[in-house]
């Protein structure tokens, strides 16, 4: 049996690229809850529109109701 230096290198190349690629084809997977997504999105427009009716409080004009409740 004869081993030389080429089929040698191709192999180790081979598994290489092969031990590095395998890996990236793993998909991860994160659930975002859709409950606490749309409390913060709640949050946060409710945060938009109290710095909203602060300003127009501010500047001497009547703050408009809530319409996003």
């Amino acid at each position: 049996m004869k081993f030389s230096l080429k089929s040698s290198l191709k192999n180790g190349l081979a598994v290489t690229a092969l031990a590095l690629l395998l890996p990236a084809c793993v998909t991860i997977n994160i659930y975002f809850p859709a409950a606490a997504a749309e409390k913060a999105a709640d949050k946060l427009i409710d945060d938009i529109w109290q710095l909203k009716n602060s300003e127009k409080a501010n500047s001497g004009e009547p703050a408009p109701d809530n319409p996003a409740k």
